[in-house]
């Protein structure tokens, strides 16, 4: 549960349409963590919420609304 697995899952995220759709469809932190469960990659949503806004806008020229809230 690290935030080098985070960054490597965004990392497979950026190269992935699909998993991009999924990423956007996500309706909370917790939704992503299970995203990325499925695709190999364990971190929590604390540390999803740590990562900086920036890092997430690299995924497909945008992040999904909710995101945005759980930057604080």
């Amino acid at each position: 549960m690290s935030i080098e697995q985070l960054k490597a899952f965004r990392s497979k995220v950026d190269k992935d349409d699909n998993l991009q759709n999924k990423f956007k469809a996500g309706k909370s932190p917790e939704d992503v963590v299970g995203i990325a469960k499925e695709h190999g990659h364990e971190f929590t949503a604390d540390k999803f919420s740590q990562l900086r806004k920036e890092e997430l806008q690299a995924v497909n020229g945008g992040i999904p609304s909710w995101t945005v809230a759980t930057m604080g």
